[in-house]
């Protein structure tokens, strides 16, 4: 499959959207931090993600921003990590 992993962060003025936004995130991918998400995604599921956030979002008060890091089969993130360590997403069945 062609997915690329990304790093998903935002800052969402409005605690409702904020849990709206979370909660979207969490179907797509691994929370890393408070607004932190890593997630693996196909094109179709990219443009999926990015038309629902824009659907969510007040642009002028919002921000949210998608880091491509690359094809996700073949990438090896350069991650500085304290604490806890960091591991990239990895494919996993999905279970419905």
């Amino acid at each position: 499959m062609d997915e690329h992993l990304y790093i998903i962060a935002y800052d969402i003025s409005d605690q409702k959207r904020w849990r709206s936004i979370f909660k979207l995130l969490h179907g797509y991918g691994e929370w890393l931090q408070l607004s932190v998400f890593q997630c693996r995604l196909s094109r179709r599921r990219h443009a999926e993600l990015i038309a629902t956030l824009d659907e969510i979002i007040h642009h002028k008060e919002d921000h949210v921003i998608l880091l491509d890091l690359g094809p996700a089969d073949s990438i090896k993130p350069r991650v500085v990590s304290l604490g806890k360590d960091f591991q990239p997403a990895e494919r996993a069945p999905v279970i419905v």
